[in-house]
């Protein structure tokens, strides 16, 4: 018998000063069974980072043609693609040609640094992709943050984040950035 996914609430309150963006948002997210609760977090953590009304959870796990968050236009074009972990070569390679902007973010420790070495050539000929990474024990503090059912608040200003649960825990996010997409 095949195990279900997890089903988490959580309402998502975003304060994002860089891009004077201030809205919340009621989040349902399907944990996946071969999902860990900080790689859901993440999830949560990448959506406010982009968030916007049209941004959505993909499939993700379940599926090879999805990524963990994207937004369409109107017209169904990708305008962004979110991966989290350490996507195949040609994963990327396809991501970048189907949408305006691509995101790749690192979590797992001393794993990602090999990734990005192992993929650096293919990586820089992508003008549309942006590569960046947690810190090494931040994907655990944000796992501490899970809950079934979340509130939490999320301030961003000066490219760096913080989000807060609701007992008033909070884990302090600075991206380290190793490519970012060029502009337009």
């Amino acid at each position: 018998m095949a195990l279900k996914a997890t089903v988490h609430k959580a309402e998502l309150q975003i304060s994002d000063m860089d891009r004077h963006y201030y809205q919340t948002h009621q989040l349902t997210l399907a944990q996946h069974p071969s999902e860990t609760r900080d790689r859901l977090m993440i999830r949560v953590l990448c959506f406010a980072m982009y968030a916007h009304a049209d941004l959505q959870f993909g499939r993700g796990l379940s599926t090879d043609d999805e990524p963990d968050l994207w937004r369409k236009s109107l017209t169904g074009e990708i305008e962004l693609w979110v991966d989290l972990g350490q996507p195949d070569e040609s994963r990327v390679r396809k991501a970048c040609g189907r949408a305006s902007e691509v995101v790749v973010v690192g979590y797992s420790g001393r794993g990602f640094p090999v990734w990005l070495d192992k993929n650096a050539a293919l990586l820089r000929r992508f003008s549309n992709l942006t590569v960046w990474e947690l810190e090494d024990g931040l994907a655990q503090a944000l796992g501490e943050l899970n809950q079934r059912g979340m509130q939490l608040q999320c301030l961003i200003q000066d490219g760096e984040l913080q989000l807060i649960g609701e007992d008033g825990s909070s884990v302090n996010v600075r991206p380290i950035i190793h490519q970012r997409a060029k502009a337009g």
